[in-house]
C-alpha cells in the first residue's frame, strides 16, 4: 500500500507542470509583444508565444505564404535575438 501510494505521488509530481521564472520587470509585456508581431508586413497568425527561462520571449507565427517563423525577442528592447 504504501508503495503505490509513493509511486502515485511521483506520477502527480511529474505531470505538474514546472514553474518558469518570470520576465524581469522592465520586460515588454506579452500584449505588446504581440502588437509588435502582428504589425510585420508577412504576418498571418500567432501560433505561440511564451516567456523562455533562459531570458527571452519565444515566438512562432505564420506568413500570409504559409511560412513558418520563430523569433526570440529580447524582453526588454524587443528586437531579435541570435539562437
Amino acid at each position: 500500500m504504501r508503495q503505490t501510494l509513493t509511486a502515485a505521488l511521483l506520477a502527480a509530481s511529474l505531470a505538474l507542470p514546472a514553474f518558469a521564472a518570470p520576465p524581469p520587470g522592465n520586460a515588454r509585456p506579452a500584449s505588446e509583444v504581440l502588437r509588435m508581431i502582428e504589425q510585420r508586413p508577412d504576418f498571418a497568425y500567432l501560433s505561440e508565444l511564451d516567456w523562455d527561462d533562459d531570458g527571452y520571449w519565444k515566438v512562432e507565427y505564420r506568413t500570409r505564404d504559409g511560412r513558418k517563423v520563430e523569433l526570440r525577442l529580447d524582453p526588454v528592447s524587443g528586437e531579435p535575438r541570435q539562437r
